[in-house]
């Protein structure tokens, strides 16, 4: 089945380009289909490209997928134009009287900054706290994922003394779970950050099952209990350039950046890296909607919803913006 996105998204021609069904809001429209409904919170500043990936990964189920994108208005986005933003974007505050059957919220390049400095945290926690009752399943990537298990954990992330930059080796830890479903025993993803959320804090975290992980990039996948809440350390969802990009930017940058290990064959960045991960990235992202999103969501969201609120209100539940240490 296909993904369905807004007419004129610049992703729709290069997805077809790639033999990936994708329909339109006319065509689907006269389909009789519940589509599962999936928000996309882009915290990335190429966001056409970031959009352009994350519907690639979702593209590998037979569910029909209706999308949409949110952003943050506390931010002011200056590497994508007003115009894309404005034609395909919703703020929190226009989307957040809605339900939806998951949520993908991505990485940010803010991650050597602490989480209370970024402009757009207060924000950003409003989402965490709505997702609770909003939205089945949440997938958190990367930058995404060290500030949800802050916020829903008090895990702070901490400095790495260089970049983890470039493909790591990581291990199956539990398989009886169906987010891993598939997977070797060991498989290797993208790594591209400065932080992390120190190991054997997840793993003294009783609300944290750890499902993969990298001798040298630690922990690369842990989820909550009941899956509602998957994060996820890396970056599945990359295509064979991204990091051949980040690193060529950051280059002509001067920056201290080393060459992204495990990449270039023969360490040679003329060579064009190798596509190590697509397969797992594939049966990741399909897992995860069929097994947490559409095998959980109710096919009635608004009446499952209006019983969590009445059970949250019994418990006298608030929000939070931020965690006291």
């Amino acid at each position: 089945m296909p993904i369905k996105i807004q007419n004129d998204l610049p992703a729709r021609e290069i997805l077809e380009k790639e033999n990936i069904f994708v329909v339109d809001e006319n065509r689907a429209c006269h389909q009789d289909i519940r589509s599962l409904q999936i928000c996309i919170l882009n915290l990335m500043p190429l966001k056409e490209d970031t959009e352009l990936q994350l519907l690639r990964s979702m593209s590998n189920t037979p569910l029909q997928i209706d999308v949409s994108f949110m952003q943050m208005s506390s931010h002011h986005s200056t590497n994508t134009s007003p115009n894309h933003l404005n034609r395909f974007y919703n703020t929190f505050d226009e989307l957040k009287d809605r339900t939806f059957d998951g949520m993908i919220i991505t990485g940010a390049p803010v991650e050597q900054m602490p989480f209370e400095e970024v402009d757009y945290w207060k924000e950003l926690c409003e989402v965490f706290e709505w997702t609770k009752t909003n939205v089945t399943s949440t997938f958190h990537i990367c930058w995404g994922a060290q500030a949800g298990i802050y916020y829903h954990f008090g895990i702070d992330k901490k400095p790495l003394a260089e970049k983890r930059f470039g493909i790591y080796e990581h291990k199956v830890m539990n398989r009886k779970v169906p987010l891993v479903r598939g997977f070797d025993d060991v498989f290797k993803l993208p790594h591209s950050r400065h932080t992390e959320t120190p190991s054997d804090a997840i793993h003294a975290c009783e609300d944290l099952v750890v499902l993969a992980e990298s001798e040298i990039a630690g922990v690369f996948l842990c989820m909550n209990k009941s899956g509602s809440q998957i994060f996820v350390m890396g970056h599945a969802e990359y295509d064979r350039l991204t990091l051949d990009s980040e690193y060529k930017r950051d280059l002509s940058k001067g920056l201290d950046i080393r060459m992204p290990i495990n990449y270039y064959p023969d360490d040679d960045p003329a060579n064009k890296p190798a596509l190590q991960w697509r397969s797992h990235a594939n049966i990741l992202y399909t897992n995860w909607i069929n097994y947490y999103v559409y095998q959980n969501t109710p096919y009635q969201w608004g009446q499952i919803l209006d019983e969590e609120k009445r059970k949250l209100a019994s418990k006298g539940l608030t929000q939070q913006c931020v965690h006291t240490k």
